[in-house]
């Protein structure tokens, strides 16, 4: 399945009061809400008031929010501590990262600093920032601007992680971050910008921080995703569908807190599990829940398989080699046909 239809296609099933938009359209309204309901709330980061960002997430925002909407020099250490400085003394910073590949040039501030300042202060002090970064694959970039991240950063006290994989959910969850008095960095993905799908705005639609949510509903599989894969999963349940194979998906959502639960829960009922990830397997969000579920002593009715990026290889500028680096939706209904099988 090419990117592109994957990037463009509907979202499965529909939502009362839910209105039709893109990825980028949920993002936008997502900031807009925020930065109209609270006047702490600001953005900052490179080129984010420039004719709508490098992603277009922020069109019009700078003019409707003047003030507010901040561009940077190529600082992002630098911008983050700024954002530090300025949630300790009572407002809500949301720092854009425009690729994912670049958060560990603030390492600092976003490792040594932000998740530690509450700790540090004995309490006294909260850090509500917010960390938009965009990663993936999918878009042509070249292997410095392809890597999702997700799970560079969830073994950090302090610091959630959140991944956003369809419209619905990031709105939700940018709004929640935006809310949550902890720093939150979320992930978005740059091949779903112009994904559709239903969209559910306003109060009611913030999201549980730390909950992943079912997006389909199965019985004989359970495949657990994130970001890209999510929308690939879902493409591999309606190819297995046709086959007699009911596969259930996650979206997984937040990796930390991460929402162990809810995955126990549908492998109890299904028996089986898939992990689709665009990262490599080892120390990813897939490998900790593999080794949580083994540890409780779940029982599953096959191993679980892992439908990751290859270990050994970095993904290519070249369209048909970067096609062929990610998980397909071909390759997640293989293992999800072969583990209901076993």
């Amino acid at each position: 399945m090419s990117t592109q239809l994957d990037a463009t296609a509907a979202a499965p099933g529909a939502t009362a009061g839910a209105t039709e938009m893109t990825y980028r359209e949920a993002v936008r309204a997502a900031l807009a809400d925020e930065l109209a309901s609270d006047p702490r709330v600001m953005m900052m980061g490179e080129d984010v008031a420039s004719a709508g960002g490098v992603f277009k997430t922020n069109e019009g925002l700078p003019e409707e929010f003047p003030g507010r909407i901040v561009n940077t020099p190529i600082c992002e250490n630098t911008f983050i501590g700024v954002a530090i400085g300025m949630a300790i003394t009572g407002m809500r910073p949301v720092c854009e990262i425009m690729f994912s590949d670049f958060l560990p040039t603030a390492a600092d501030a976003l490792i040594e600093e932000l998740p530690r300042m509450r700790f540090m202060s004995g309490g006294q002090c909260t850090l509500p920032v917010t960390i938009r970064s965009m990663g993936g694959g999918g878009g042509r970039f070249g292997t410095q601007h392809s890597a999702t991240g997700e799970s560079w950063f969830m073994g950090l006290p302090g610091l959630k992680v959140a991944t956003a994989g369809t419209p619905a959910g990031v709105y939700a969850m940018l709004r929640a971050a935006i809310r949550d008095e902890d720093p939150v960095l979320l992930i978005e993905h740059k091949s779903l910008f112009m994904r559709r799908g239903p969209v559910l705005r306003g109060e009611q639609a913030i999201a549980d921080v730390g909950r992943a949510v079912i997006e389909r509903e199965g019985s004989d599989v359970t495949i657990v995703s994130t970001l890209l894969m999510t929308d690939r999963s879902l493409r591999a349940a309606e190819q297995l569908a046709e086959e007699g194979v009911d596969a259930e998906v996650i979206d997984l959502r937040w990796l930390r807190p991460l929402d162990y639960d809810a995955v126990r829960a549908s492998v109890g009922k299904t028996g089986r599990l898939v992990i689709a990830e665009e990262q490599v397997h080892a120390a990813g969000w897939g490998a900790t829940l593999i080794s949580r579920l083994a540890q409780d002593g779940v029982a599953l009715a096959a191993p679980p398989v892992a439908v990751s990026l290859p270990e050994d290889n970095l993904i290519s500028y070249s369209p048909p080699l970067e096609d062929a680096f990610l998980p397909s939706a071909d390759a997640i209904a293989g293992a999800a046909r072969a583990v209901a099988g076993a």
